[in-house]
Formats: C-alpha cells, structure tokens, sequence
C-alpha cells in the first residue's frame, strides 16, 4: 500500500487546477482537472488523496482515506511492538555477589526473556579483580545454567574494559506435537492396505480347497 503522509492534502485542501490521478484500483487514469477527480471521489464514496505534491501535475489517488489511517496506525503499532521485543535489556552483577541478589537479578532476566527481549549479562570487576577473569565467567556459567529452560547464549563471553559480557538470546517456543486422530488405527492393528491381502489369500484358499466327499448315506 502507498505510504502517505498525515500532512499530505486531502479532498478540498487539494487547490491546484489539474492533478495526475491513480484509480482506487491502482489504475492510471492520467491527467484530469482536480474538479472532476472530486466528483469522481464524491460519485465513489472515496477520498482525493494527494501523494506526490512534487510532481507535475501532482499526483493524487482515489482511496477511503479514514480506514486508510486507521491501518497505518496499526501497522506502525506493530512496527513499534516488534522493535521493542527486539531490544537488548541490560542486567549487571558483581563479582561478589550473595545467593539473594543473584535470584533477584536472574529473574529479571527471565523476565525479558520470556518478553521476547534478548538480555546483555554484564559483570563488572573492581580492582584487582580484573585479573581473576575466571571468577566472572563462573557467573556467567551460573546465569546460563538457570536459566536454560528459557534462553540461551548467544555467544562466548567478551571482555570491555572492567565489564565482561554475555548476551542471551530467548529460546524459540517449542512446536506442539500433532495429536492422533481418531481414525486413526489403534497399535497394532493391520491397515487397510496390509488386511486386503490377507482377505484376498483367504478367499483363494477357499477356492483351491477340493469338494467334500459324499457321505456314506448319500453312496447307499
């Protein structure tokens, strides 16, 4: 659909004397006064909608102009909703840090994982605890093991300066397997295709079986 700005001219805004129109359709019907591209709009129940005020003549298009912003307005509010799923949240921890702070921290986590956010893990060394670059990855092992039911790293641990990070990426929903249908065949039992030949044999053997002999009642 052709983007249109909020303040691009509508119906009786538009002053010029001819414009270039495109049909509700999309069809160029070409240069037209502007007076009768309104009676067209009127006669269709459509708006005279000006989309390239550059060109010359300007060109407009027929098209409801109302349901139009309405779904453009959608459509940038789904823009703006998977832009903010796609943000990187940040959490950082400390090298020492206690059993309680550590849950706290890991559940914020957790939480922007399950929005759908990726995560950067940041720990940050003071000191002389820079040289001891083990004892952040330990963390970072740590936050990846809790939280692997949900996210995952997205790489190896990077050193910036004094911070070492992490970034976890959320892990993708998994598919819901397909249930049986009920006409389906129980286990076990032989399918359509397997039973035929087995009737078919069975009626063979019928055939091929030789007469009964007559009983003695029927010789005397």
């Amino acid at each position: 659909m052709m983007n249109i700005a909020k303040e691009h001219k509508v119906n009786e805004q538009i002053r010029v004397r001819q414009i270039r129109l495109i049909g509700a359709e999309g069809e160029q019907v070409g240069i037209i006064d502007t007076r009768d591209a309104m009676n067209m709009a009127r006669e269709a129940s459509m708006d005279l909608v000006m989309v390239s005020p550059q060109a010359v003549p300007p060109v407009c298009r027929l098209l409801d102009y109302g349901r139009f912003r309405y779904e453009q307005q959608q459509n940038e509010k789904e823009n703006r909703k998977r832009a903010r799923a796609q943000e990187v949240k940040a959490i950082k921890f400390r090298v020492k840090i206690d059993g309680n702070d550590f849950k706290t921290k890991t559940g914020h986590v957790r939480r922007f994982l399950e929005e759908g956010h990726k995560v950067k893990v940041t720990i940050m060394f003071r000191g002389r605890e820079r040289t001891h670059p083990e004892l952040g990855e330990r963390i970072l092992v740590r936050v990846a093991e809790t939280l692997a039911d949900i996210g995952a790293p997205e790489g190896t641990p990077s050193m910036m300066g004094m911070d070492m990070n992490m970034i976890m990426t959320p892990k993708a929903a998994p598919v819901p397997k397909k249930e049986r249908t009920d006409d389906a065949p129980a286990e076990g039992a032989p399918t359509t295709a397997a039973a035929a030949p087995a009737e078919a044999a069975a009626k063979a053997d019928v055939a091929d079986a030789p007469a009964a002999a007559p009983s003695e009642a029927a010789s005397a």
